[in-house]
């Protein structure tokens, strides 16, 4: 990824985010008044879940690890206002992109309001993102000898069969 990625992923209205699986993810404001969000000003869960494609299960593990605090009606209900559905949308963004949750939350919690441009981020934060790509760089070039390795072994052995 490269260090715009991760700026593109949490900007502001009229960004997209591709993701791993080849989907575009529309990201609009996040956290901000305005919101591109065609929803009431505040939904339940199964509504937040539909919105955003992330399951109620996982909204409620977001909940958990302190990523989002929705609202609470009288009746205990959770309630997700437009600025928490953003935030949802913002996480499974990033989770996408690979960031691991402890990442996301620290970024989360530095940044609680998500800056449009991305100005806001530590450089000590962006160095631990350029660092976690490179681990994984090497994990996958290490991968890549692992693959041609077991190649070689069954042309090898499918030759002898013959």
């Amino acid at each position: 990824m490269r260090d715009a990625g991760l700026l593109t992923s949490i900007r502001g209205p009229g960004f997209t985010s591709d993701t791993p699986r080849g989907r575009r993810l529309a990201l609009g404001h996040l956290g901000r008044s305005g919101s591109r969000w065609t929803l009431p000003p505040s939904v339940k869960i199964g509504e937040a879940s539909r919105a955003t494609g992330v399951s109620a299960r996982s909204l409620r593990f977001y909940e958990d690890e302190g990523l989002i605090i929705p609202g609470r009606c009288s009746n205990g209900y959770r309630d997700y206002c437009r600025s928490t559905v953003d935030r949802v949308i913002a996480v499974r963004s990033l989770l996408e992109s690979g960031l691991p949750m402890r990442m996301i939350k620290e970024l989360l919690e530095r940044l609680p309001g998500l800056p449009a441009d991305g100005a806001d981020l530590c450089p000590e934060f962006l160095d631990e993102v350029r660092a976690y790509r490179d681990r994984l760089a090497a994990r996958i070039t290490a991968l890549d000898t692992q693959k041609s390795a077991l190649d070689a072994f069954l042309d090898e052995a499918g030759r002898a069969r013959r």
